[in-house]
Order: structure tokens, then sequence, then C-alpha cells
């Protein structure tokens, strides 16, 4: 079975745009490097909980808006092998790749499927 790394983000309305270039460009590097899937999703119907919600999992402001994203490899060895050159990428350093969002309240991990329908 795959391996899924998920994560829930809040994103400024402002910077959405700049997310999308982000990703975009990320997505492309982590494909390149063998991952199966790179999908990113805005949140339309995410409401805010009085206990939990994605919202408050990620201490989302009212200007800001909930990405839940997801990766999927073929393994957690792949997903290991692909994020290491990933991160050691040299297009991805530098100032014009700066997080558009705190990644102090990103939410992540990896997971191992449990069931695919």
């Amino acid at each position: 079975m795959s391996y899924v790394d998920g994560f829930i983000v809040a994103v400024p309305k402002a910077n959405i745009e700049v997310y999308k270039e982000f990703s975009t460009f990320a997505g492309s590097i982590w494909k390149e490097y063998g991952a199966l899937e790179y999908v990113e999703c805005i949140g339309d119907d995410v409401p805010h909980g009085e206990l939990t919600s994605f919202p408050r999992a990620v201490q989302a402001k009212e200007d800001e808006v909930v990405v839940f994203s997801w990766i999927v490899y073929g393994s957690r060895q792949e997903r290991d092998d692909i994020n290491a050159k990933v991160m050691a990428d040299p297009r991805l350093k530098g100032d014009q790749w700066q997080m558009p969002f705190d990644g102090k309240r990103m939410i992540y991990g990896g997971f191992e499927t449990l069931l695919k329908l």
C-alpha cells in the first residue's frame, strides 16, 4: 500500500496566489523525485468548531484560510528517500521561496494507507 504525508496550514487570504505558485513549483520537484501525487486543497466548507476543527487546529485567523494537502508515495522508504532529495534540492533554497504562511502552526505527519477504495 502507498504512504501519505498530510499537511494542514493556515494561509493568509492575501497570500493564496503566492502559496499556489510556491506549491506548484515545490510539487513539481516532489513529483520529479518520484512522488505519485501532490495535492493542495483550499478550505471551502470548513466550520470553526466549538472544541476542535481544522481552523482551531492551525489557529486560523479571520484573514486566513485553511489548506489541506497531501503527497502520495509508493512506500515509507520511497517517501524518506524522496524527501531527503527534495530537502537537499538547491532550487528550494533562497529568499524567493520563503513560506507564505506561519510554519509554526502547520500540522503534518506520515501515514500508512489503511484502506483505499
